[in-house]
């Protein structure tokens, strides 16, 4: 396993991380994580803080596997697969969790997933005619999308949100449009075939 790989392995590994803080029962088991009171309205729980700097720095190593792999040139289909999967455990998982916690609405996590499931699929399929269809331009930017707005999320939209300003909640609303978008754009390959 090269170097990207292995950085994209480690985002794997990250977002576990990430969803075992947000699942670990806390209350249930005597702790309790410190909050920070920014204003009568918004009190910030440090854990999502915590969960917001792994995630910050899971959604680096989505850049720097890429910037390894074209600097060493050592570009394989197993990066790209991996790279695939782990943004899609990173961020369907947290979009998951989000949603249940109540901070997203449940049909973006919805809407993700059933896209990736379908972009998946379409992947497949290429590969067993023995091609391999990488990320499309557009995939790339709903990625780096999702990773800011649920970076921002987790941050509480902060600053913005003292000005009732919901830039998170818009920058969700984008990205989930451009997955949409961008999913269509892998069926055009069916059709095509």
């Amino acid at each position: 396993m090269n170097l990207p790989n292995r950085i994209s392995f480690s985002r794997i590994v990250i977002a576990l991380l990430i969803v075992v803080i947000l699942l670990f029962p806390f209350d249930s088991a005597g702790l309790t994580t410190l909050k920070i009171f920014v204003n009568e309205s918004i009190v910030v729980d440090i854990k999502y803080i915590i969960v917001g700097v792994l995630f910050v720095v899971a959604s680096f190593t989505d850049f720097l596997d890429g910037y390894v792999a074209k600097k060493n040139n050592c570009n394989t289909d197993f990066g790209k697969m991996i790279d695939a999967i782990a943004d899609k455990v990173l961020i369907d998982s947290v979009l998951v969790l989000l949603a249940t916690i109540g901070f997203i609405h449940p049909a973006i996590a919805v809407i993700v997933m059933i896209r990736d499931v379908a972009v998946d699929s379409i992947k497949r399929y290429a590969a067993s005619c023995g091609i391999v269809v990488g990320s499309s331009k557009l995939a790339r930017v709903k990625t780096f999308l999702f990773m800011i707005s649920i970076s921002m999320i987790l941050f509480y939209n902060l600053p913005f949100e003292l000005f009732n300003l919901k830039i998170a909640d818009i920058l969700l609303v984008v990205a989930t449009i451009i997955s949409i978008v961008s999913g269509f754009e892998y069926y055009g390959f069916l059709r095509n075939r």
